[in-house]
């Protein structure tokens, strides 16, 4: 059986982040033939075109995590109807300078979790625009906007409440599939 090389990106720096602890919900319940590495966008300095001649290091890593994996998942909060600044700083950093975007033709899954009834539906909205614009294949059902507490989250990579563990795992199978799907078409380049 082969093995698919997820990274992932979770949207908040927060050492609290509700996204992270869904993060680890998500790859508790994924297929197992899923492998899932965190790639981080903390220590990224603020994107320049200044720096295209010259990326700094941490910015070389993310775009090298990026090609490394067979396909991207974002676990994003929503920030003022929107995708948290640290987020869209680092699609900035991968998808640059221009004819060098790590994110072209990549399979992307994108989910997110909120306190409030919608989720982080605005903010998805949002990401998905950019991502369009990167040229990444992105799954575009099922949507999940969850609903986060810890009454159903209470820590752990746990989900108590069997109707939202299964709508979720029923997500990690429908994005494995699509992963298939657009590897199947467009395969990775080493």
């Amino acid at each position: 059986m082969a093995t698919y090389k997820v990274g992932y990106f979770v949207g908040s720096l927060s050492s609290t982040s509700i996204n992270r602890e869904l993060s680890q919900v998500l790859i508790r319940l994924a297929p197992e033939d899923l492998e899932f590495t965190e790639i981080p966008i903390r220590n990224l300095p603020l994107y320049s075109p200044d720096y295209d001649a010259d990326y700094p290091a941490e910015a070389t890593a993310l775009k090298d995590a990026i090609r490394g994996s067979d396909a991207v998942l974002f676990i994003t909060p929503e920030y003022n109807r929107s995708i948290p600044g640290a987020l869209k700083n680092a699609i900035d950093w991968a998808s640059r300078p221009w004819g060098q975007n790590a994110f072209s033709h990549i399979p992307a899954g994108v989910i997110g979790a909120s306190t409030g009834q919608i989720g982080t539906a605005v903010a998805q909205q949002s990401l998905r625009g950019v991502l369009g614009f990167c040229n990444a294949r992105q799954m575009t059902a099922p949507e999940a906007y969850i609903s986060f507490s810890p009454e159903v989250f209470p820590g752990g990579g746990e989900c108590v409440n069997e109707s939202t563990g299964d709508f979720l795992k029923n997500y990690m199978a429908e994005f494995r599939d699509h992963v298939v799907r657009v590897l199947t078409v467009l395969p990775r380049r080493p």
